[in-house]
């Protein structure tokens, strides 16, 4: 009997850098200086309220006290901000840190067992900085929005609790299983069946649809910010042939339920005119955004395009970090850019523009960059490889979802009602 063979990866094999805009461009706050209290002045450190003063510099705090519930003394933040914490210790009396689940621009996010409930759950710590701080009372605001909306929490994560604490505001969720994209890296890279991507697909849209009949854009749509429910799956054999060896059977997860929830708000904004500064993260940046033509809801449906063509394929469909070849993979992969789009490129975006015509590729930048471009197959072609079944309706899905003019774009309501999502239903 063969062994299992299951290849687990530890280092991403493709650039996956992804710096994030709008918030993190802002300045950064000059530090404050370290306030110190005594046990007296702060009755309950846990509740504590920050001062005015500490709220409007709140890139270090300090504070020298004997903490209760087995947590240590309040540690100095550390350079950037970020809560300073140990296995273990509490957050107030009612929250025990269990581990840390991740790390972003933001802040960090900690599992953590929820003494009260007698449940585990996941505490976004937001750094304490004022723009972090203010776009995190914002998230809130909208987390609050789309639970009075959506009771049974069918699409978006559910907020449990929020709080303010050590200058740290700690917004409570459930506990969810992995984001696509972890579960995409764990798995080598390998795409999901294509019924598995229907489904999640449809989930996708209906939460987008979800937001979009509320006035919300949540405008960072990719695979980190949507999370199975349950972390289970199923390894099923797969066979990989090789030139330089015999065919080996590797064993590919596949997720037990398809079942997902769309996660981080914070960069979520209601629908107003006008809007120009940059949303999304790259991969997954629609071309009006890059061109500087103003973006709403369609922003949206091109990243639910980007991540359906890489839950097929198991790869980005645009990696990059330079927006003229980013617009010259988009010409690779999806033909040429309108000219009645190209010539409304605003100031910013002007210089990727000759004569009507995207300026490459002599405005490339270097011939690597120039073999990134040219070695991009068309869209038609990316989902033949990966796609045996379906692949007519998930092509001319992918294309309405993909049109240059936001205009002409389809609407999550209109995406739902496509042939890939009904035909199999209309069969019954």
């Amino acid at each position: 009997m063969e062994m299992e063979r299951v290849t687990e990866l530890t280092m991403d094999r493709r650039p996956r850098k992804r710096p994030r805009l709008g918030w993190d461009v802002l300045t950064q706050p000059p530090k404050a200086q370290l306030g110190l209290f005594t046990a007296q002045e702060i009755e309950d450190v846990s509740s504590y309220a920050p001062s005015r003063a500490l709220l409007e510099h709140p890139s270090t705090l300090f504070v020298k006290t004997l903490a209760h519930n087995g947590s240590p003394p309040w540690r100095e933040d550390d350079k950037d901000g970020h809560y300073v914490f140990e296995i273990g210790e509490h957050i107030t009396s009612r929250y025990k840190i269990h581990r840390k689940m991740g790390e972003g621009t933001f802040g960090q996010v900690l599992e953590c067992w929820d003494r009260e409930k007698n449940e585990m759950v996941a505490i976004k710590i937001i750094r304490s900085i004022k723009k972090y701080r203010d776009a995190a009372m914002i998230e809130i605001d909208v987390l609050q929005k789309l639970g009075r909306h959506d009771r049974d929490g069918n699409r978006c994560v559910q907020i449990r609790n929020w709080f303010d604490y050590r200058n740290h505001i700690c917004i409570v969720f459930e506990k969810l299983g992995p984001s696509l994209y972890d579960f995409l890296r764990k798995n080598n890279y390998r795409s999901f069946p294509i019924d598995l991507v229907r489904e999640i697909g449809r989930q996708l849209l209906e939460c987008v649809a979800f937001m979009h009949d509320l006035h919300l854009i949540h405008t960072d749509l990719k695979p980190e910010n949507i999370l199975l429910v349950s972390p289970e799956y199923v390894r099923v054999p797969e066979k990989i042939s090789s030139r330089s060896a015999k065919d080996s059977t590797y064993y590919k997860r596949i997720p037990k339920s398809s079942a997902i929830k769309v996660i981080d708000f914070g960069s979520a904004t209601y629908d107003k005119q006008d809007q120009t500064y940059i949303v999304s993260t790259r991969h997954y940046r629609a071309p009006e955004v890059i061109l500087g033509l103003g973006w709403s809801y369609p922003c949206d449906i091109w990243s639910v395009g980007c991540i359906l063509v890489e839950l097929c394929s198991g790869d980005a469909l645009f990696q990059t970090h330079d927006n003229l070849e980013h617009l010259a993979m988009m010409e690779r992969v999806l033909g040429p850019l309108p000219q009645h789009v190209l010539k409304k490129a605003d100031r910013h975006a002007e210089k990727y523009v000759t004569r009507g015509r995207l300026d490459w590729p002599y405005g490339a930048t270097s011939r690597e960059s120039l073999r990134s471009v040219l070695k991009l197959p068309r869209l038609q072609n990316v989902i033949m490889q990966h796609v045996d079944h379906s692949a007519g309706d998930l092509i001319h899905l992918l294309q309405g979802l993909l049109k240059y003019d936001p205009a002409e774009r389809l609407s999550a309501q209109e995406a739902l009602r496509h042939p890939f999502f009904n035909r199999d239903r209309l069969r019954r």
